[in-house]
């Protein structure tokens, strides 16, 4: 088993790592996630002190990683690849616990980290991938392991843990529908066995809200981040293009309508097997809801549908009486993966008609290459300038932001603007709105101390 287990990191490793070596550019969420902890970092307060939707444990855990170093991209790579590395390792070790199929081994892992292994968007760091490392660590929670069914322990855990998941990408609560039918189809009591994992969900929740509440920040709590992730303000905003993810999902669709096929031509024989079985079909629903919130294009989505997929692929992988076509169809798709994987470098993209992730990266706009290492304040939504600079102010995200920019007329407004700005200024603001003149006509104390620089729309502080 070690001896397995081993060659599989190393087969996994040998398709990912080569990549990650020559570097893999800088993505929107990774730069926003670096400007989160930075300002973190710096003794800012989530929501009170940022204008920002990040969740709250994704937001303390990349000011967490900006301890370590500052703007530690490096780090958010090695991070990444671990929480895959621990889901599919955990994936593998529920499945074959409570025995859902009849065959052992470390094929599900394979399967999971492969096809992870598909597209660069898993390479990062994102708040979707973090929590959903605590939904594959519920998952054994879900399960009964006896035949009176739970106890109040595990349906806690598995309601916390949901919990925290949300905590980290607030979408992730819609898994409590998979808890609900679990409970359905495992537990003797289900309305009672619900309110236990409804508690256990609850609980993260209200840690959280005590926090806020007594650092005053429970009405920005739900303000910029419950408000705008619940109405979809700012899901998918810095994902790939939808086309792109379609046509990266088209060799995990096809892995999953084999295995399906596959699936109806097999017998289980355990009731505990056709309810996993079920379970795991509510599952692929879930990840579709959770798509559709987001629009398809939230960093991180293919996670979401790796777990059915690597589940269902074990009857696709499964002994047959050809063998060799079951190594070949393997073979096909380890050779798919690293075709779409390097497509880039090995010129296929052309062929593959469609582009490499690569070409939706951050680049530095030229028109503000000469400002470097300042304090910014950038009035409006190109996020960029911040690259080589740091955010100076609350107002990272600009569609957050229109909250005091966008009622400049309400006297509120105006006096958070001169609350937030006045104790510290930023050096250089850049003007994307053309909303200066107007600043500087009713917050003149501020905004009035900025002159013009020989870049158009880029003032300085005097």
């Amino acid at each position: 088993m070690p001896t397995r287990l081993v060659a599989l990191l190393l087969l996994v490793l040998a398709v990912r790592l080569p990549l990650l070596w020559w570097g893999i550019p800088l993505t929107a969420i990774e730069l926003r996630a670096l400007l989160v902890g930075e300002r973190l970092h710096e003794g800012a307060l989530p929501y009170r002190d940022l204008y920002e939707a990040t969740a709250p444990l994704a937001a303390a855990l990349f000011a967490g990683l900006d301890l370590v170093a500052s703007r530690p991209l490096w780090l958010y790579r090695i991070i990444s690849l671990a929480l895959l590395l621990t889901q599919a390792l955990r994936l593998n070790f529920v499945l074959n616990r409570a025995d859902v199929h009849p065959e052992r081994g470390y094929l599900a892992a394979l399967t999971y980290l492969l096809l992870a292994s598909v597209t660069t968007d898993l390479d990062i760091l994102s708040p979707l991938l973090l929590g959903h490392t605590f939904i594959i660590l519920g998952l054994s929670a879900l399960l009964p392991t006896s035949r009176e069914g739970y106890d109040n322990r595990r349906l806690f855990r598995a309601g916390f843990l949901i919990g925290v998941a949300a905590l980290c990408y607030l979408p992730l609560a819609l898994f409590l529908l998979l808890g609900l039918f679990a409970v359905i189809i495992f537990a003797a009591n289900s309305f009672r066995s619900f309110l236990l994992l409804l508690c256990g969900f609850g609980f993260p929740y209200a840690v959280a809200a005590t926090f806020f509440l007594y650092n005053d920040a429970l009405p920005d709590f739900r303000q910029f981040h419950l408000v705008p992730t619940l109405s979809g303000l700012v899901l998918g905003a810095d994902g790939l293009p939808l086309p792109l993810q379609w046509q990266l999902l088209v060799l995990p669709a096809a892995v999953l309508v084999l295995a399906l096929a596959r699936m109806f031509t097999t017998s289980l024989g355990l009731v505990f097997q056709v309810k996993f079985q079920q379970m795991m079909l509510v599952w692929l629903l879930v990840a579709s809801l959770m798509a559709w919130a987001g629009r398809g294009v939230a960093p991180g989505s293919l996670v979401l549908v790796l777990p059915p997929i690597t589940y269902f692929s074990l009857y696709l992988w499964q002994k047959a009486p050809r063998g060799w076509v079951v190594e070949v169809l393997f073979a096909a798709v380890l050779t798919s993966v690293v075709g779409i994987r390097y497509r880039e470098i090995l010129h296929l993209d052309t062929v593959m008609r469609f582009p490499a992730e690569s070409r939706y990266a951050v680049q530095p706009n030229p028109q503000y290459a000469a400002i470097k290492g300042q304090r910014l304040l950038v009035l409006g939504p190109d996020m960029r300038p911040y690259i080589d600079n740091r955010p100076a102010s609350p107002y990272l995200d600009w569609r957050l932001a229109q909250a005091d920019f966008g009622y400049l007329s309400q006297y509120a407004a105006v006096y958070r603007l001169s609350r937030n700005l006045a104790p510290d200024p930023p050096t250089i603001l850049i003007d994307q709105t053309n909303r200066l003149d107007e600043l500087q006509y009713k917050v003149p104390a501020i905004f009035g101390r900025y002159q013009a620089t020989a870049t158009p729309r880029v003032y300085q502080l005097k």
